[in-house]
């Protein structure tokens, strides 16, 4: 159980994550300001339902409770969601293909380009949203969506366990105090 100054905290680092859709709709979420810089932006949310996402021939299913520790940096072409249950125990990961990232006072804003790259904790990955594309993807923002994918489905280890460990001490130090 948070005491009252673990509380009040939470509430000063106040945050939004605000995602600006390829068909110019917005999303906004609530998040907790863990770390930011100008360059980079580390939030936390916890899942207030849950939700699945195709993985295969399965679903990657990311329970109430859990959460989602988020990084955004404002020179990279994605930003990457690592997630954790109750206990900090991974659950998988997720890459947002994304352009114009920026940094205010009080909120993230970037511009999704639709492909996502999913990870599960076996370390497999998926390619969504690929149907979900006005163009081929080899034409979709003049290709440069195809070739960061590729990037970053070739270097995955190199970009994600870096993260995942980040995560795991971000989970022990900041987030398990806030819930046991």
């Amino acid at each position: 159980m948070a005491d009252q100054a673990d509380t009040n905290n939470l509430k000063r680092n106040h945050f939004i994550e605000r995602k600006i859709r390829y068909d110019r709709t917005i999303a906004e979420y609530d998040c907790t300001l863990l770390q930011s810089s100008k360059k980079q932006v580390i939030l936390l949310h916890e899942m207030e339902r849950a939700f699945s996402m195709p993985a295969g021939r399965e679903k990657l299913t990311i329970p109430v409770g859990s959460f989602t520790i988020a990084y955004y940096w404002t020179d990279k072409p994605y930003n990457v969601y690592t997630w954790k249950d109750r206990n900090g125990n991974y659950l998988g990961a997720y890459f947002n293909i994304v352009k114009n990232t920026r940094i205010t006072d009080l909120a993230v804003i970037f511009e999704d380009l639709i492909i996502d790259i999913l990870v599960r904790p076996d370390g497999h990955c998926f390619i969504l949203d690929e149907n979900e594309l006005p163009a081929p993807l080899d034409q979709f923002e003049n290709g440069s969506v195809k070739q960061v994918m590729h990037t970053l489905v070739d270097s995955l280890d190199r970009v994600l366990n870096p993260l995942l460990q980040k995560s795991g001490e971000i989970f022990k130090n900041d987030v398990s105090r806030l819930i046991h």
